[in-house]
C-alpha cells in the first residue's frame, strides 16, 4: 500500500512539474507553441499516407509482372510514385518549417527563462548570496533552467508525433496479426525502465557533484579573469590553480565514468530485447506470406511497418525518458523560483520623509548572520542627527559595514530596531529607503559601460544626457578622467569589450564616487571608498565631500583617522559595540581607544 502511495505521489509531482514547465512555454510563446503542435501532428500522420502509397505501388507492380499487357497498371504505378514523391516533398517542407519554429521558440523561451532567473536573483535578499546551498541551486539553475521548458516541450511534441505515427502503424500491424504490437511493446518495456532508472540516478549524481563543479568553475574563473591575471602571474600560482582544477575535474570524470560503466551491461540487455522482438516479428510475417495469407505488397508494408513501428516506439520511449529526466531538473527550477525574500515590505508602507528632521537612530541593535553564533553587532545604540556628518572607525570586523547594511535594509536586525525620524525602518518600503541613500561600498562595482553610464546608474530616473552627470564627475574629482578618454564620457571603461580603455584603481573609485553624488538622496555613505588614494588625495576628497554635502546626512567609514577629523562626531566600534563617541578633539582628550589608534597612525606618518 505504501509503495502505491509513493508511486501515486511521484506521478502527481511529475505531472505537476510537467504542467508547470509547459506553462512557462505557453507564457513565453503561445503563437510558436500552436504552430509547433500543428506541425508535429501533420508530421505524425504522414507515415500512414506513405505506407499506403508503398503498398499500392508494390501490389500494382505485381500486377504488371503477372500481366504482360499491364500498361494501365504501370501508369497507375507511376501515379502512386508521383504521389509518394509529393508526400515526401511535403514532409521535408513541414520538417524544415518545424525546425525553424523549434529554433524560434527556443530563443524566445530561453530569454523568458533568463528573465525569470534574473528577476528572482534580484528579488532575494543579500543573505542568500552568503549561503552555499543557495549558490549550489543557482549554479544548477544557470546550467539547466533557460533551456528546460523548451526541451520538455520538444520532448512532448516529438513524443506526440511518434505516438500518432505509432498508432497509425499499429493499425496496419493489427491488421496483419493482433500479436505483433503487444510483443513489440512487451520487449520495449525493460529498456524504458532501465532508462528511467538511469535518469534518476544520473540526476542524484549531478546534485552531489554541484559543490565540486562550483569549485572547478571558481578555479577556472581565477585562471581566466583579467582582474586576477596580474596577481596570479606575480605569485606564479597559475600551475597550482590549474592542478587543483584538473584534480577536481579528474574526480568528477572518474565518478561519472564509473557510473556510466556500471550501466553498460544493463543498457545492453535493454537494447537486445527490442531487437529480438523486431526480427522475430519479421520472421513471423515472412512465414505468413509464404503460405499466401499476405500479398507481396503486404509483406513489404509489414516489414516497413514493423521497422518504422520499432523506430516510432523507440522515439516515443526516448521522449518519455527525456521528459522524466528533464522533469527531475524542473524540480530545481521550482525550488529556486519558490524562494521568498526574508526581508518583507509592509502591507501598507508609510510615506518616507523627504526631508529628515530628527535623523537616524539605532535602538539596542544586535545582529548576527544566520547559522552563526557570533554577534556582529551587540546592543548598539546610536543617533545620527539630520544633516549631521559622522564617521565610523575601528579595526576590520568591528561591525562598521554591518551597521551600514542594516541602514540600507540589506538585512534586518536580529534584535532592536532602526528608526528614521522616529519611524521603524521596516515600516517603509525597501525601495523608498534605498532611494534616500547613496552608498559606495569598498568593493564597489566596476561597470564595463561608458563613463557616462557609470555615473548615470546612480540615478536612472534622470536622463542619461543630463548635465548633472558632468556635475557629479566634477564633485568627485573625476572630470579630468573624462578629458583624457578618447571619446570623453562616451568611452567604454575597462578592456573587457572592444574599444574600452582601462582606468587605474583610484580613477575607478572616483567614478564610483561620482555615481554616489549623482543620486539625489538625503543620506550619503562612503564605506572605505578611497582606499586606493594616497592620504593627501583622500583628505582633499573628504574636505570637498564635507563641503558639498552640507545639509545632508553623511556617514564616513575610513581607516585613516586623519581624514575624518572634520566630521561632527566620530563613533569608535570594537567587537560589534560602540565604545567611544565624540568629536575628534573630545576623543583625543579622553585618551581612549581612538586616541591610541590616532597616535599610532600619526607616529607611522612621522617616521615616513
Amino acid at each position: 500500500m505504501q509503495r502505491l502511495l509513493t508511486i501515486k505521489t511521484n506521478i502527481h509531482k511529475f505531472l505537476g512539474n510537467l504542467v508547470g514547465a509547459l506553462r512557462f512555454v505557453w507564457q513565453a510563446s503561445p503563437g510558436w507553441t500552436v504552430i509547433s503542435l500543428s506541425l508535429q501532428i501533420l508530421l505524425g500522420l504522414i507515415p500512414l499516407i506513405s505506407l499506403y502509397l508503398l503498398k499500392r505501388i508494390v501490389d500494382t507492380m505485381a500486377i504488371v509482372y503477372e500481366d504482360n499487357n499491364g500498361t494501365v497498371a504501370f501508369e497507375e504505378v507511376i501515379f502512386f510514385i508521383v504521389l509518394a514523391g509529393i508526400v515526401a516533398l511535403v514532409s521535408a517542407a513541414l520538417f524544415s518549417i518545424a525546425e525553424f519554429a523549434k529554433d524560434a521558440q527556443e530563443n524566445v523561451v530561453t530569454d523568458f527563462m533568463y528573465k525569470k532567473i534574473h528577476d528572482k536573483a534580484i528579488e532575494v535578499d543579500l543573505e542568500y548570496y552568503e549561503d552555499p546551498t543557495y549558490n549550489d541551486k543557482l549554479h544548477r539553475i544557470q546550467e539547466e533552467a533557460p533551456f528546460l521548458p523548451t526541451k520538455i516541450l520538444q520532448a512532448l511534441l516529438e513524443g506526440g508525433q511518434h505516438f500518432i505515427s505509432l498508432l497509425v502503424v499499429a493499425g496496419w500491424l493489427f491488421w496483419f496479426h493482433w500479436m505483433i504490437v503487444p510483443i513489440l511493446l512487451f520487449t520495449a518495456i525493460p529498456k524504458v525502465l532501465v532508462r528511467l532508472r538511469h535518469a534518476e540516478k544520473a540526476h542524484i549524481l549531478n546534485v552531489r557533484h554541484t559543490p565540486l563543479e562550483r569549485q572547478a568553475w571558481y578555479l577556472h574563473e581565477l585562471l581566466t579573469d583579467d582582474s586576477k591575471a596580474k596577481e596570479i602571474r606575480m605569485f606564479s600560482i597559475g600551475k597550482i590553480l590549474s592542478t587543483r582544477f584538473q584534480t577536481i575535474q579528474k574526480q568528477l570524470r572518474t565518478e561519472e565514468l564509473l557510473f556510466a560503466r556500471q550501466w553498460v551491461g544493463v543498457h545492453l540487455v535493454g537494447e537486445i530485447l527490442p531487437i529480438l522482438g523486431v526480427f522475430g516479428m519479421l520472421c513471423f510475417v515472412a512465414y505468413r506470406t509464404s503460405f499466401g495469407w499476405l500479398t507481396v505488397g503486404d509483406l513489404v508494408v509489414a516489414f516497413q511497418a514493423i521497422q518504422r513501428g520499432h523506430g516510432f516506439m523507440q522515439g516515443l520511449l526516448g521522449s518519455v525518458t527525456d521528459l522524466y529526466k528533464n522533469n527531475l531538473f524542473v524540480k530545481n527550477v521550482y525550488e529556486f523560483l519558490a524562494l521568498k525574500p526574508r526581508l518583507v515590505n509592509p502591507l501598507e508602507p508609510k510615506p518616507i520623509p523627504h526631508s529628515l528632521e530628527r535623523g537616524i537612530a539605532f535602538h539596542h541593535v544586535s545582529f548576527q548572520y544566520p547559522d552563526e553564533t557570533r554577534k556582529i553587532l551587540d546592543d548598539v545604540c546610536m543617533e545620527i542627527r539630520a544633516g549631521e556628518h559622522i564617521a565610523l572607525v575601528g579595526e576590520n570586523g568591528a561591525g562598521k559595514t554591518s551597521l551600514v547594511k542594516l541602514l540600507c535594509r540589506l538585512y534586518d536586525p536580529t534584535q532592536g530596531k532602526l528608526t528614521l525620524d522616529g519611524t521603524d525602518l521596516r515600516d517603509f518600503s525597501m525601495k523608498d529607503v534605498r532611494q534616500q541613500i547613496s552608498i559606495i561600498f569598498q568593493d564597489y562595482v566596476q561597470y564595463h559601460f561608458s563613463a557616462r553610464e557609470n555615473i548615470w546608474l546612480g540615478n536612472t530616473s534622470l536622463p542619461m544626457d543630463s548635465e548633472r552627470v558632468k556635475l557629479a564627475a566634477q564633485q568627485a574629482g573625476a572630470q579630468g578622467i573624462s578629458q583624457k578618454l578618447t571619446a570623453g564620457y562616451d568611452t567604454i571603461l575597462g578592456r573587457r569589450f572592444e574599444g574600452g580603455e582601462e582606468l587605474s584603481i583610484g580613477e575607478w573609485q572616483k567614478m564610483a564616487l561620482a555615481r554616489a553624488f549623482f543620486r539625489d538622496s538625503q543620506i550619503l555613505v562612503l564605506d572605505e571608498p578611497t582606499s586606493a588614494m594616497d592620504a593627501q588625495a583622500e583628505h582633499e576628497l573628504f574636505q570637498r565631500f564635507h563641503s558639498l554635502t552640507k545639509g545632508r546626512t553623511a556617514i564616513l567609514i575610513s581607516h585613516r583617522l586623519s581624514s575624518v577629523q572634520m566630521v561632527d562626531r566620530i563613533f569608535v566600534l570594537e567587537q560589534g559595540k560602540i565604545i567611544e563617541a565624540g568629536t575628534h578633539d573630545e576623543l583625543i582628550r579622553s585618551n581612549g581607544r581612538y586616541a591610541t589608534l590616532f597616535e599610532m597612525q600619526a607616529q607611522y606618518y612621522r617616521e615616513q
